[in-house]
């Protein structure tokens, strides 16, 4: 620790809190920055993906003979040539094909893969393969997914994934519903019965892409020594171990190189597409690249669609006294991690009041969609809005401030909000009333309006870290830990941390 770390105060910092330049910062301005996309390996061929016309459609038969005739075409790859490794993954259920098998479950989904000495080759010959569907009744919203008689989008049963997280596991029976969480406490019905004032209501949050300028890109090399992937995967360590078991391989001979990511926003979280690039990889015999367009992009996965219906009760002076909500995700064709954005939607909706009675039914449904994931505050999103919005609505029947309305009911700091949760961590009260003097500073011109909301939120998943920190013989320091860097800072900030704890100068820190 240096002398100048043992003369300061308690709170007081050295380096963290403090405007350093970013670590990657020159590589990127300067363009020598390096993307998976700018990588070449030796004898690298490349990969283009023929997807389904139909949102569900029996696979009667796939004709590659033509395609391999094509000039440039290496190898061609359907779900029939998936013998020998295990075609299917998914971190919480373990229904996703790398290729269809037998039907296809939504528009856009991979159905074959060629890969060609240049993308252009791979490109052509797509229109070489003959592909024979039989067209099935699709379910595209959770109505028609939850109607009597409806198809099924899975008509099998699944193994569950292998993450950690999920308190309750997701169903891996065939069905249209992939998950349901129940929240009770209290007496949510005797609540309302005497309430003095209710309000109810129906809100719809629709499909959204979080787009990043770099599309889903990934460059695997399968070999005997073991299988290489380069990526633009935000959670490496679950994608290698998807990998793993695809391809029966021990952990130590597999190895996930994530170089700069252009964006995420958890769009690229979890398995994507990398294990069809290996699959391909594995079937040619040679290094393969992967990358997709933007449009393909958007068919890789989304955000969870949702309706929630929702209703609040409070006393005359304006106590909240219950909430009930009945939420249904839009998960798509594969579970993907729908699963946690159920659990996680069923406990934010509560949001960071004190509310006694309680009731919360949520549920991920199936339906022949792009398979919807976890991005950009998951579960909050979808249920946040239409619970900030019913406060209001409260508000205007009590004829009170909105703002003060809020104050009154949030909890406090250690105050707990979500029985089997911890408590909340923060001062709400504090900074609504920084928030609402702000405000008055700062009329808006006529014509403009504000909202005022509040949210809480549990961790997304398990809060599980770990570092290995090394010091030399000179005090440099060199820290190796498990974060991508998709340019929110992750390898500057870790870099100030370690300098102000080991007390050396955030130069001699890698």
């Amino acid at each position: 620790m240096s002398d100048e770390s043992s003369r300061m105060k308690p709170g007081e910092f050295r380096v963290v809190n403090h405007s350093v330049p970013r670590e990657d910062g020159l590589a990127k301005v300067t363009g020598r920055a390096v993307f998976t996309s700018d990588i070449r390996l030796e004898g690298m061929a490349y990969a283009k993906l023929l997807r389904s016309p139909f949102a569900h459609a029996r696979i009667l038969s796939i004709d590659t003979a033509e395609a391999l005739r094509q000039p440039g075409v290496i190898a061609v790859l359907s779900g029939s040539d998936l013998h020998g490794i295990d075609p299917y993954y998914g971190h919480a259920v373990k229904d996703h094909p790398l290729l269809a098998i037998g039907k296809v479950r939504f528009l856009g989904e991979p159905v074959a893969a060629i890969v060609a000495e240049d993308e252009r080759s791979a490109y052509d010959a797509l229109e070489s393969v003959r592909v024979d569907y039989e067209e099935l009744p699709a379910v595209l919203d959770v109505d028609s997914a939850l109607a009597g008689g409806a198809p099924l989008v899975h008509e099998m049963a699944y193994r569950t994934g292998g993450f950690r997280g999920f308190d309750d596991p997701a169903s891996t029976q065939p069905g249209n519903i992939c998950q349901k969480i129940h929240l009770e406490w209290g007496d949510a019905a005797a609540a309302f019965t005497g309430a003095a004032h209710t309000v109810e209501g129906e809100f719809f949050f629709p499909m959204a892409y979080a787009y990043a300028m770099e599309p889903y890109v990934a460059i695997a090399d399968y070999n005997d020594d073991g299988l290489t992937v380069y990526s633009s995967a935000q959670h490496p360590f679950i994608v290698r171990n998807d990998l793993a078991k695809i391809f029966g391989l021990a952990l130590n001979r597999v190895r996930l190189i994530i170089p700069f990511v252009g964006g995420g926003y958890g769009s690229k979280s979890y398995t994507k597409i990398e294990p069809l690039t290996a699959a391909c990889s594995w079937k040619a015999k040679r290094p393969v690249k992967l990358q997709l367009s933007v449009q393909e992009a958007m068919l890789t996965t989304r955000n969870d669609d949702a309706r929630v219906r929702i209703r609040m009760a409070a006393d005359r002076e304006g106590r909240f006294v219950g909430l009930e909500a009945t939420i249904h995700l839009n998960t798509g064709a594969y579970a993907e991690n729908s699963p946690l954005v159920a659990r996680r939607a069923a406990n934010r909706v509560i949001g960071p009041y004190r509310i006694p009675n309680v009731k919360v039914d949520c549920y991920a449904v199936y339906t022949n969609t792009i398979p919807a994931s976890s991005f950009r505050g998951f579960g909050a999103t979808q249920v946040t809005f239409p619970r900030e919005s019913q406060i209001d609505e409260l508000a205007e029947r009590l004829g009170c401030d909105p703002i003060e309305l809020r104050r009154k009911n949030l909890a406090a700091r250690g105050e707990t909000i979500h029985p089997g949760l911890r408590p909340l961590d923060a001062d709400l009260a504090g900074d609504l009333s920084m928030l609402a003097e702000a405000l008055a500073e700062r009329p808006l011109p006529k014509g403009h309006g504000r909202a005022v909301g509040c949210s809480a939120s549990d961790a997304g998943s398990d809060p599980v870290s770990s570092a290995v920190v090394q010091v030399y013989g000179d005090g440099s320091v060199s820290v190796v830990m498990g974060t991508t860097e998709m340019g929110q800072g992750s390898h500057t900030v870790v870099r100030q941390i370690a300098a102000e704890e080991m007390g050396a100068a955030i130069e001699n820190v890698r």
